[in-house]
């Protein structure tokens, strides 16, 4: 027997990608049958109204921001930085596993990134949407965003080229083009898979419009391997420059506690790890719900525990690099910044994140742990906690008690910051509604090509052969 075809029970330390049974008919039968026939349960309307009420609280926040102000913030001076940027860089970091599961992975052969590729691509474009709702309205007048592009202008208002800021508006949006065209390319072969199994013939009308006449012909197929290759080419040096240009805003500055230039890579491993947390928090419930534990199997889940296991070690590391590089510099306004945090006003929020973002994941060294479905999805959300509060610690503490002591402020979050965080994520997770029930979540044509050919048919000699030994 194929080492590809064994049971999971006997091969538990290396389970399949795919689970034994399937072949491409019941692959592509399963996965479409997701969007094309799978009925509104009451269960789904009822999550779905909760996400969609904080989506309409998001709009509400919005609109009262347009007309009051971003006064009705928490904002101040020297906290000029509030939750908006706090929840900008979180989202871009949630954004970046997305694209590390299906540029890097891809390139590196790695199997096991096929069932969870497609939605960890729609994450990366929904947090991403997410992220820049907060610049945006940051600005107070976010129609005239336009300014932030060098357009010829007859007023002569230029944007600094040497602002980092300016550096987040190329880098995010290339990030978000590149990321858009390589979920679409992915997704043009499953879409004529729906086209031509559709019954309805709005859904063949929809779905045939968005398969660009594909016909999986050699030259369709051709082309598709080359655009997709070469997407993921593009896009994984992005994975890298996106978030190290983020950490800029921070790094270029001399603010203590940002003026370091540990910020890129530990800011890239923080991005990974909540990233990957997210994809976690995703997937348990999506396999239960829909019926996917075949192909999003525990292989897929251990793999992403033992790489949140290798991120915090790197993000540990982060923060003990700013601890000794603070205490090394001899820089006295440094180390204010790193007792401020210990035993400031906001120390109970330092310790905290310690105890969720690091000492949870090494939960995950722990098989039993790592093949819970249960704990997998309740340490994620911890995870994922413990990185929103790793960027409050970093923004508020570094500029609530800066060089000046007469400008020392309190930083403390109104209802309307509350209101715009919880909204971006009831956006979030209405567009995940939306995309689950209306997109295949899991690649077809790259799960069909993990599953092992069909037995070919015995010959004439052969099929004589076994009738005379019968016969025998």
């Amino acid at each position: 027997m194929s080492s590809r075809t064994v049971p999971i029970t006997e091969r538990a330390d290396n389970p399949p990608v795919v689970a034994p049974g399937h072949d491409y008919r019941s692959v592509t039968q399963v996965i479409s049958d997701v969007v094309l026939e799978f009925p509104l349960k009451r269960d789904w309307l009822i999550g779905f109204g909760i996400v969609a009420f904080f989506l309409s609280v998001l709009l509400v926040a919005l609109l009262y921001l347009v007309l009051r102000g971003v006064g009705i913030w928490g904002i101040n001076i020297p906290v000029a930085w509030g939750f908006a940027i706090v929840n900008f860089v979180w989202w871009i970091g949630i954004g970046h596993a997305g694209t590390l599961i299906s540029a890097i992975l891809l390139l590196m052969k790695q199997d096991w990134r096929t069932s969870i590729n497609r939605f960890a691509e729609a994450m990366t474009l929904f947090a991403v949407i997410c992220a820049g709702l907060f610049p945006l309205a940051h600005t107070g007048r976010p129609w005239l965003s336009y300014w932030l592009f060098p357009y010829p202008s007859t007023m002569n208002m230029w944007p600094q080229p040497r602002s980092p800021l300016i550096w987040d508006v190329f880098a995010v949006s290339t990030y978000f083009t590149v990321s858009l065209l390589f979920w679409y390319v992915g997704l043009v072969p499953d879409l004529a898979t729906l086209r031509d199994r559709a019954r309805k013939r709005w859904q063949q009308i929809v779905f045939g419009i968005f398969a660009l006449g594909w016909t999986g012909s050699a030259r369709h197929w051709l082309r598709y391997e080359m655009a997709y290759l070469l997407l993921a080419g593009l896009a994984t040096p992005l994975v890298v420059s996106v978030h190290t240009v983020v950490s800029f805003d921070f790094a270029v500055s001399q603010v203590p506690g940002w003026h370091t230039t540990i910020f890129p890579p530990y800011f890239v491993a923080g991005a990974i790890h909540s990233g990957f947390a997210m994809v976690m928090s995703l997937a348990v419930p999506a396999r239960a719900y829909y019926g996917l534990r075949d192909f999003i199997t525990m292989r897929h889940l251990q793999n992403m525990a033992k790489l949140m296991i290798a991120t915090s070690w790197i993000v540990a590391y982060g923060y003990i690099m700013e601890i000794f590089m603070a205490w090394y510099s001899g820089g006295q306004a440094e180390w204010f910044m790193v007792v401020n945090r210990m035993t400031g006003p906001y120390a109970p929020l330092y310790w905290l994140l310690w105890l969720t973002n690091i000492f949870s994941a090494q939960l995950f060294w722990f098989k039993g742990i790592r093949t819970n479905t249960i704990a997998l999805f309740v340490l994620s959300i911890i995870i994922n906690v413990g990185m929103w509060l790793e960027r409050v610690v970093i923004v508020i503490t570094s500029l609530h008690r800066d060089f000046l002591p007469s400008s020392w402020a309190m930083f403390y979050p109104t209802f309307w910051d509350w209101a715009t965080y919880l909204g971006t994520i009831g956006l979030f997770l209405t567009l995940m509604f939306l995309f689950m029930r209306v997109l295949p979540a899991i690649s077809m044509t790259e799960m069909k090509a993990l599953v092992p050919p069909p037995a070919p048919l015995p010959t004439r000699q052969e099929t004589v052969g076994h009738e005379m030994s019968v016969q025998t």
